[in-house]
């Protein structure tokens, strides 16, 4: 597995993002806007899009609030690290909120898709708890002395481009054939890949 960890992430591409959201997180600043709150509004938004998805099954309009939803919540996310980082917002509280809202957001984000004709409800369930368990590997790095591990193949991002763009086709009008099982498969076991190497990453920067 050791050959895994050199996959690349979405993730990687996050300095850029951050480049081109940092006028905007500098206004936010201006206005008083808080890390905090903006943690906490992309969980309320991704609870109600979930919602959305559950109430009407999968209906096109709510499949297609998805990708938008996860672009939404990725820029939020990169807005609060910001905040915090770069304004002097850094805290204890927004540390907890942060790790626990992305875990919030996943699951209510993705766990609805269980009830959409054409995913495998038992697949979707595995891939909540997989994304769930890789961003408690990803936590415990610092318990064992080395740092908040982001590796993928599938991570937070990567697990956003995947199902945006499933949903985004599906809302678009594909039809949910034999090629909707394989993706949820290869997500799953991605996720493997990405729990393995965020845990034996931590371990050998732990020991160096």
């Amino acid at each position: 597995m050791s050959s895994l960890s050199a996959v690349a992430s979405i993730y990687d591409l996050k300095p850029a993002f951050q480049g081109l959201l940092r006028p905007l997180t500098r206004a936010l600043a201006g206005t008083g806007v808080t890390a905090n709150a903006v943690t906490v509004a992309a969980a309320v938004l991704s609870i109600l899009v979930g919602i959305a998805l559950a109430v009407s099954r999968g209906s096109r309009g709510a499949l297609l609030l998805l990708p938008a939803a996860l672009f939404a919540r990725m820029a939020l996310n990169a807005i609060d690290g910001m905040l915090a980082r770069e304004h002097g917002q850094k805290s204890k509280l927004g540390a907890l909120l942060n790790e626990l809202g992305d875990v919030v957001s996943d699951t209510a984000l993705y766990l609805p898709l269980a009830l959409v004709p054409g995913f495998d409800a038992r697949l979707v369930v595995g891939i909540v708890v997989l994304a769930a368990l890789s961003e408690l590997a990803g936590v415990l790095g610092q318990t064992i002395g080395a740092s908040r591990r982001y590796d993928g193949p599938m991570g937070k991002s990567d697990r956003a481009f995947a199902f945006g763009l499933i949903a985004l086709l599906l809302g678009l009008g594909v039809k949910p054939g034999a090629w909707l099982l394989p993706a949820q498969g290869a997500i799953l076991a991605l996720l493997l890949v990405t729990v393995w190497n965020r845990a034996a990453r931590a371990l050998r920067a732990a020991k160096a």
